[in-house]
């Protein structure tokens, strides 16, 4: 059956190409077409795949060498991703064998921490893009970074104990986001300064959709090179410090 598109989704046809959105998907007859129907099922088992799958700890760990960085492999208080998704009071939290790894850690200015989140997807696939731009312009400002670490079963909040066990000024997480239905690989990058256990939501500043179909990363690394520094002149993150890095020239 031939597919329409009622006259007032005909304008809306040339913005397909620029967003993965479903629109303008026309119809048959009452219903949504066939394609259009199987690829939001697609899209869905995608989303749902991106939730249990797993960071690739070896694979990551290997790559992050060209940093030139010492790597910590970290984990949460989760047994398991069930465990996970039921306890997210536990994924913010670490367990007692990476807190003793933390300790007599030197003073530093930011630590980068990567988390699976809920789509480790996301984080194999694009967090070593975003801190091929990001890391040199953080050594570049003189910025003593941490050792880099890999946590599995983690939840943002993580980054506050990874971050103080530290001594680290600021902690950047950097975690696999929600998958939605048009995207199951997107990236977070959540900033906190001074973190310490205790802290909630308002004390971050938070980057999303870090991936090559959302955010690039030279643009998400600009984006957070700015705010890291914003951060150090004003001794503060969250509420308090606003993105005016729209501004920039990308």
């Amino acid at each position: 059956m031939k597919r329409n598109i009622p006259e007032e989704l005909e304008p809306l046809k040339a913005l397909q190409e620029f967003t993965p959105a479903r629109i303008a998907i026309g119809r048959v007859g009452t219903s949504i077409p066939l394609k259009q129907s199987l690829e939001f099922k697609l899209a869905h088992a995608h989303a749902r795949d991106a939730v249990y799958s797993e960071l690739d700890i070896n694979g990551l760990s290997d790559t992050l060498k060209q940093f030139q960085l010492p790597v910590l492999q970290l984990h949460s208080k989760v047994a398991d991703r069930r465990q996970y998704l039921q306890r997210p009071d536990l994924g913010r939290k670490l367990n007692d064998a990476s807190i003793n790894s933390l300790h007599n850690s030197a003073a530093a200015d930011v630590a980068i921490i990567i988390v699976d989140g809920l789509s480790a997807t996301a984080v194999n696939e694009n967090t070593i893009g975003l801190l091929q731009v990001l890391i040199p312009q953080l050594q570049a400002a003189n910025f003593k970074l941490a050792p880099i670490t890999l946590v599995e079963q983690g939840r943002v909040a993580i980054g506050d104990d990874i971050g103080s066990g530290l001594n680290a000024k600021l902690s950047l997480v950097l975690i696999g986001e929600r998958p939605g239905l048009s995207s199951a690989d997107s990236v977070g990058a959540y900033l906190t300064y001074n973190p310490k256990p205790g802290l909630t939501d308002e004390s971050r500043n938070c980057i999303s959709n870090i991936r090559p179909k959302g955010l690039s990363y030279k643009k998400a690394a600009k984006k957070i090179f700015y705010l890291i520094s914003e951060a150090f002149a004003r001794k503060l993150s969250g509420v308090d410090l606003k993105d005016n890095a729209g501004s920039l020239d990308f």
